[in-house]
């Protein structure tokens, strides 16, 4: 629905700049294009803000622990004073404990949600000291929540550093567009794009951009840690 409205919206106002329909449908793609890619960005985006609140999750896990919470209580305070990114999975876990009564499958079950290594991790360790006994379930958690902390740090320094790639695929693939966006105020420009020729070639333009945009992209992009506990590697 929102990819539609863009293509429409952004068709009609290059179309009422240039004057020229085979322009605007070329603008009308690459925006379409473009707004799946956003969103596909948005879902790294999630995963990342998951990713980042394991080792605030961990410190109120251990938190509860020390003011005398059960591990259960616990973690259904995660529903209420948890993580913004990860309330509305232990709101789920909590309903799914007081309906079914299940901890270990409703933990499984978020963990299944959550679907991240780092959370992964978190979970796998309280499935264990449940299963086995938890006496040294703090220190493991203060361990665990060391090494998820060194880890997104140096991750965050990489992406710092990388950046720069992803700002050069964006100002590359939006620079010819911007200029042909420019040069199409004038007729000649709009009546030689509205040739066979001129379609051609704004069809190799947009498949190059992509690819271009795509491959620099991917030039910047770290590897996504395998979900070891899931058997998803």
């Amino acid at each position: 629905m929102k990819t539609t409205l863009f293509m429409h919206l952004s068709l009609a106002l290059v179309f009422l700049f240039s004057r020229s329909l085979v322009i605007a449908a070329a603008f009308s793609l690459f925006v379409g294009i473009f707004v799946v890619l956003a969103q596909r960005k948005s879902e790294s985006k999630r995963s990342s803000e998951i990713q980042s609140a394991c080792p605030e999750i961990i410190d109120h896990l251990i938190s509860g622990l020390q003011s005398g919470l059960s591990l259960n209580e616990s973690l259904v305070g995660l529903s209420l004073r948890g993580p913004l990114a990860t309330l509305p999975y232990f709101e789920d876990f909590r309903e799914d404990v007081y309906r079914t009564g299940d901890f270990m499958g409703a933990l499984e079950r978020v963990k299944s949600h959550l679907g991240e290594p780092s959370t992964d991790q978190v979970i796998e360790a309280l499935l264990i000291s449940k299963t086995l006994g938890g006496a040294e379930l703090i220190n493991i958690l203060r361990l665990l929540s060391n090494f998820i902390r060194e880890d997104l740090t140096l991750r965050r320094e990489i992406l710092v550093k990388q950046n720069w790639i992803k700002n050069s695929a964006h100002l590359s693939a939006g620079a010819p567009w911007i200029l042909l966006l420019l040069l199409s105020t004038q007729p000649a420009t709009a009546a030689s794009f509205s040739t066979t020729s001129g379609i051609a070639v704004l069809i190799s333009g947009l498949i190059m951009t992509c690819v271009a945009y795509l491959w620099m992209n991917k030039l910047g992009q770290l590897p996504k840690p395998s979900r070891v506990f899931s058997g998803k590697l």
